[in-house]
């Protein structure tokens, strides 16, 4: 091998560098992910407290049948 091939193989390193530096396509795929992680943990949330919203509204009918039922009997 010539030091030219040494230098050919050097630029190439270089061009493929830089354009692996300059690619952005996988950016993308990034920030997409990203976000769905941003939304699911904020329908995660919105269920915890929808959850405990319907929870104590179960408990509260509970509560008056049972108090309906004693008054009844």
């Amino acid at each position: 091998m010539g030091t030219g091939d040494y230098e050919n193989v050097e630029d190439n390193m270089k061009a493929l560098l830089n354009n692996f530096l300059r690619e952005e396509s996988g950016q993308d795929l990034i920030e997409y992910t990203l976000l769905m992680a941003f939304v699911a943990l904020a329908s995660a949330s919105i269920f915890l407290q929808a959850g405990n919203s319907v929870g104590t509204i179960w408990q509260s009918g509970s509560t008056q049948i049972s108090n309906a039922a004693v008054a009844a009997s």
